[in-house]
């Protein structure tokens, strides 16, 4: 099944080889309730519970590429969720601090990344558009829900050199790629895509 998926996604036009074979040795099935984990290797979103989704793999996988084309080894990641992108990213670079604003949804993930052996991960409970600014600069960001415009505070903790992919917008979102280089922001619009949105303030 998670063959399956891989050829769907390198027809869908992923061609980096190291995402595919995270993508395909990461068990999804470990990241949504069992009831749906007969799903877990469609190409498609899935609810999680408290009013989020784990992502489509083909936007894991895009978004992963984006990342990982530069040389990322320190990465934020903003919307924890259900730890697939999370996982997927930590087999690929070298430390993860994700920032999850549902306490159990942090702790759901933060449970199944140590049962999968992955432990350069930290993650912590708190608000998005703050990002993690004790762990800042990092080489690459990632934001998994859409927020209305580029948050001030992500900018400011990106490395000179770094990416930023974040989907950006509400009625209609676009998938946005920002490189900083020392105080300016090149900004590169890949496609219309649909996220939950990036929601300000953390709660429990």
């Amino acid at each position: 099944m998670a063959k399956r998926l891989v050829q769907t996604l390198t027809q869908a036009g992923i061609t980096n080889q190291r995402v595919l074979d995270v993508i395909q040795r990461t068990p999804r099935e470990r990241f949504m309730p069992e009831s749906l984990a007969h799903k877990a290797y469609e190409n498609t979103a899935l609810p999680i519970g408290n009013g989020q989704t784990i992502s489509q793999p083909l936007m894991v996988a895009t978004m992963t590429q984006l990342l990982i084309q530069h040389d990322c080894r320190h990465v934020l990641e903003i919307g924890t969720g259900s730890g697939y992108q999370t996982a997927v990213l930590a087999q690929l670079v070298e430390q993860v601090f994700s920032v999850e604003r549902i306490a159990q949804l942090q702790y759901q993930a933060k449970r199944r990344l140590r049962s999968l052996d992955i432990h350069n991960v930290a993650t912590r409970h708190g608000d998005g558009w703050e990002g993690w600014k004790s762990k800042a600069p990092f080489d690459g960001i990632i934001v998994t829900a859409a927020a209305s415009e580029l948050p001030a505070a992500l900018l400011e903790q990106l490395a000179d050199g770094g990416v930023l992919i974040i989907p950006v917008g509400e009625t209609k979102q676009s998938l946005t790629v920002v490189r900083r280089f020392g105080d300016e922001f090149e900004q590169q619009r890949i496609g219309d895509v649909r996220f939950v949105p990036l929601v300000k303030g953390a709660v429990q």
